[in-house]
């Protein structure tokens, strides 16, 4: 079973004055993800200046593509995508 991190930091200097709809907002979309059953985990960093998402059973290619939908993606600062490999050990 393949597993893609996103890590996600988002700009918290210049936030918008809407940024509470905007996170009610990527709270509908990551909820309808995981209905859909492809968003595995959701982690908010301590710092409060990002996310770090981890999906299955999608390439990268389409995780790159639906955190574009993201409505937080357009605040983002940096955005880094790993590609995982479980071990058979654990």
């Amino acid at each position: 079973m393949n597993r893609i991190l996103v890590i996600l930091t988002i700009d918290t200097e210049n936030l918008p004055g809407n940024f509470q709809e905007i996170i009610k907002h990527e709270r509908e979309v990551v909820a309808q993800w995981k209905k859909e059953g492809f968003l595995d985990q959701l982690f908010l960093r301590q710092t409060k200046n990002g996310a770090v998402l981890i999906f299955k059973e999608i390439n990268e290619e389409k995780v790159n593509q639906l955190m574009t939908t993201l409505p937080l993606y357009k605040l983002k600062k940096s955005m880094e995508v790993f590609a995982l490999i479980k071990d058979k050990e654990f």
